[in-house]
């Protein structure tokens, strides 16, 4: 059975938590871990882009001159894309970049992630996120007990409140719910550190359904 340090609300180390080996120690699929990534940075994008055709440009209602006899090339406005000021012909337009991805390869993806992580011993279990008062000084002290240091992402089963005003200073400290959990959080993170309660919700949420 996989296992991950756990420590105390002091953050004192109390002995080993017990992992479920179908969520914290699959096999790592890398080909779905990397069209998870693509798929999370690919929806992060706006796709808001957009260049003025010719139709909407301002101005260049009337033709400039007439079709023929002036000795000039025919031009039928001066919003042409051939004019200085005209339309763009090929420029981007609003789109949206989304991709999909099955539900049992989202699964896989995080199942993977979570044991690539459980076997780097970049897990750390807590047997409960509270701090004695939501200061700074206070979180900074806990993130040193646990030797957590780089980037640090903090999972509960619940929102607290006080444990986001105390870390929201620290640079390189995220904060995520345990069923809002993604691929890209868990990869980004140095180190990942979660309540028992927590763990208990990802195993309940992912071990419903067996792996692809």
């Amino acid at each position: 059975m996989a296992k991950a340090a756990l420590y105390n609300v002091e953050g004192k180390r109390s002995g080993d938590a017990d992992l479920r080996d179908d969520i914290f120690a699959v096999p790592i699929n890398d080909d779905v871990l990397h069209q998870a990534i693509v798929r999370h940075m690919a929806n992060q994008r706006g796709g808001t882009a957009a260049a003025k055709t010719r139709g909407d440009v301002r101005g260049g209602g009337r033709k400039p001159w007439r079709q023929k006899g002036t000795g000039r090339a025919r031009v039928g406005s001066i919003r042409s894309p051939l004019w200085r000021g005209g339309g763009i012909v090929f420029g981007p337009r609003p789109r949206s970049y989304k991709q999909s991805m099955p539900r049992k390869m989202r699964r896989l993806a995080l199942k993977s992630a979570l044991s690539a992580l459980a076997g780097e011993g970049g897990l750390i279990v807590i047997e409960e996120l509270q701090l004695p008062a939501p200061r700074t000084k206070e979180a900074v002290k806990l993130l040193e007990s646990l030797e957590a240091a780089g980037n640090i992402l903090l999972v509960s089963e619940k929102e607290q409140p006080d444990l986001l005003l105390a870390t929201r200073n620290i640079p390189g400290v995220n904060f995520k719910l345990a069923d809002r959990l993604c691929v890209y959080d868990v990869l980004a993170a140095d180190k990942v550190i979660m309540t028992s309660m927590a763990v208990s919700k990802i195993e309940e949420v992912l071990g419903d359904a067996q792996s692809p």
